[in-house]
């Protein structure tokens, strides 16, 4: 779903070979001489083969109307300036699975009783379990007589609630990067992966501020049933961080071809991934082993258990209640560490300068 995502002239001189040529009148050579056409001759071909830079020019009066200048060439820039925060959706910037909100209750289905047999169904037919949820949801829609299409589903994504904060935490991520990094061509993207519904985040107030989002979705066309088209997994997520860490955002390429670090546009070193859980580890474990870093985050009401784990194995810098309101510990933490970012990338790009 996404991500959006951002004729040279060059002034010439004209050739000198249109080259004005002007008798010479120096005081010492005041007086008119006779010159034989020979001499002539051998006079003008010097002359031209001057004016073309195939030959040397003596004498006085012979004058460049505007000498050539070498084409301005484009100044190399650092380009390592583009910081990326990667967000989980469901129990991130959401307390609960976006399904539960309109998808199911409309159906009359108990989340709780729906979760249970997605993981029973998973597991007796060895069943990938997202998706299993994904065929189940359409399962129950078609024993409830429901037909739903992507544009029901995006429509659903206006009741989705997200945690306190988050509306505003764009705008104000925005406007801390532009006064801490003083104008220094520093950019700023948010990304969403999730296994969450592509087409149930379109419909959220905050989708507008994704320069790409990588999610689960559905392929609505064949035969009128609906079947995945796409399903994010635990691990899946790796490969879209490895996606924008090496700029290729188009999920019809392919990136596993050998890319050397210095050709990256978005270092890891660049990047915060906010997870809540277990479903999280394979990519914060990514972050943490290639020199990015990652937030753990928990429901405010509820006790921070599995971030003091998640804490404790190395896997996050920082934890802290999903409370995304500016002056919150979330905020201030997210910002210790886009201070480090911006610290670094001023060192990497002084470095590069002396480098150059």
């Amino acid at each position: 779903m996404a991500e959006r995502v951002q004729g040279r002239g060059r002034d010439r001189s004209e050739p000198a070979d249109g080259a004005a040529l002007k008798s010479s009148s120096s005081p010492s050579n005041a007086k008119s001489t006779a010159v034989s056409p020979v001499d002539a001759e051998h006079r003008s071909a010097k002359t031209r083969g001057g004016a073309r830079g195939g030959g040397k020019t003596s004498g006085a009066g012979i004058k460049a109307s505007k000498t050539l200048k070498p084409a301005a060439r484009a100044q190399p820039v650092f380009d390592k300036k583009t910081i990326a925060l990667v967000y989980d959706f469901d129990g991130t910037l959401s307390p609960r699975p976006m399904q539960e909100y309109s998808f199911l209750p409309q159906l009359g289905i108990d989340p709780k009783e729906f979760w249970a047999e997605c993981g029973r169904v998973a597991k007796a037919q060895a069943a990938d379990p997202l998706i299993t949820y994904m065929h189940l949801m359409y399962k129950k829609a078609k024993e409830k007589g429901l037909k739903i299409d992507r544009a029901d589903l995006v429509a659903q994504g206006a009741s989705v609630e997200l945690y306190s904060g988050v509306l505003e935490w764009f705008d104000e991520m925005a406007a801390y990067i532009d006064l801490r990094a003083e104008s220094h061509g520093v950019a700023l993207r948010h990304y969403l992966v999730s296994s969450g519904l592509t087409e149930i985040v379109e419909g959220t107030p905050i989708y507008r501020h994704f320069h790409n989002v990588f999610a689960s979705e559905y392929w609505f066309e064949p035969y009128e049933t609906p079947f995945p088209k796409r399903v994010i997994t635990d691990t899946g997520k790796t490969q879209y961080l490895f996606r924008i860490n090496k700029g290729i955002e188009d999920l019809g390429e392919s990136i596993n071809a050998h890319m050397p670090e210095a050709a990256r546009p978005i270092p890891f070193s660049n990047m915060i991934y906010f997870g809540d859980g277990d479903t999280d580890v394979p990519s914060m474990a990514l972050m943490k082993k290639s020199g990015g870093h990652a937030i753990a985050v928990h429901a405010p009401d509820e006790p921070a258990t599995k971030c003091v784990d998640l804490f404790a194995a190395g896997r996050v810098d920082f934890f802290a209640p999903a409370d995304y309101r500016r002056g919150s510990a979330l905020f201030k933490r997210t910002c210790l560490l886009l201070d480090r970012m911006l610290a670094d990338i001023a060192v990497r790009e002084e470095m590069w300068r002396l480098g150059e």
